[in-house]
């Protein structure tokens, strides 16, 4: 844990907390960042940053909102766009047992999951001899640099994210029957969103579906580490609020995401996406939230009637 050090603080911390101008502030994190990187092996700060971004973003809110939810129910249903059902119990007078907990375990092994992947995958790269997929160097991407990666990062998410969804783990090829299945015993259980969710799935469903969509786009972009880790943040933030079940949820584009989560548990048919882009264009549903504005609503009268109910 020697990643936890004075420069690693004054990269992720510090710059924001200080009262310095702008120029300083920029002057110091190149300092900070270059000391870093001159101090720990690539691969070490590419897994350290994703664990810390994971951790203050995903891990420690979505655990507070899943315990909230399990201990605290009477106070928790209030905040619950589902009710009662909304519930990790399932009820507001059933208490937490052991059973309620599996569901995070899951997730949260899943989660070590896809980070034993990461590092196989740069341990892959760097014994074959190619560049690694996040490149940690002395040199810091330009602001409009880190926008562009971040938009096609997101961009190239979104369609595997639904290709993946849609035409393997909703198949109806009878080869694809075995992953379908397990898709279906195990996320389509759910009874709808609850906290830490959005990484439960099937490991070998979860990896499809979740990690691979996220990651693919860093390896083909060859991500700055600093780009990755804004994207890493930005994917936590999503998946936290998302997935929390709660109905007053920050922004409108995550509250358009969150009601697809919901959607597309009540009906496998729609809402393949995160984001609904490839969902609207595609006809499988209607962008919500934040999105709603750039297609004026579309997505037929089903969508509408399913935004309604």
């Amino acid at each position: 844990m020697d990643f936890i050090t004075v420069p690693a603080l004054s990269v992720f911390v510090l710059p924001t907390l200080s009262a310095y101008s702008s120029r300083l502030n920029l002057l110091f994190f190149y300092m900070s960042w270059t000391t870093l990187v001159l101090s720990l092996p690539a691969l070490r700060i590419e897994m350290m940053g994703t664990l810390v971004a994971r951790l203050v973003f995903w891990i420690i809110p979505s655990c507070t909102f899943f315990l909230f939810d399990a201990l605290v129910p009477n106070l928790a249903v209030n905040l619950k766009e589902g009710g009662e059902g909304a519930l990790p119990s399932g009820s507001r007078r059933h208490r937490a047992s052991r059973h309620i907990f599996f569901v995070p375990g899951v997730c949260l092994a899943n989660f070590v999951l896809s980070f034993g992947c990461q590092w196989l995958f740069e341990q892959g790269l760097e014994y074959i001899k190619f560049r690694p997929a996040v490149q940690v160097t002395i040199a810091v991407p330009l602001p409009w640099h880190i926008a562009t990666h971040l938009f096609l990062g997101f961009l190239f998410r979104e369609i595997l994210s639904y290709s993946v969804h849609r035409w393997l783990l909703h198949s109806r090829q009878p080869a694809l029957a075995w992953i379908v299945k397990q898709h279906n015993s195990w996320f389509h259980a759910l009874r709808g969103a609850l906290p830490l969710t959005a990484h439960y799935d099937h490991p070998l469903a979860y990896l499809l579906h979740t990690f691979l969509p996220m990651y693919i786009p860093v390896y083909y972009l060859r991500f700055h580490a600093i780009t990755f880790f804004i994207y890493t943040v930005l994917i936590s933030i999503e998946e936290t609020f998302t997935y929390s079940g709660y109905s007053i949820i920050p922004f409108s584009i995550l509250q358009g995401t969150a009601s697809r989560v919901n959607m597309h548990l009540s009906d496998s048919r729609r809402y393949f996406g995160r984001l609904g882009l490839v969902d609207f264009f595609l006809g499988t549903g209607a962008l919500l939230g934040g999105l709603a504005g750039l297609g004026g609503g579309g997505g037929g009268g089903d969508d509408d009637r399913g935004r309604r109910r």
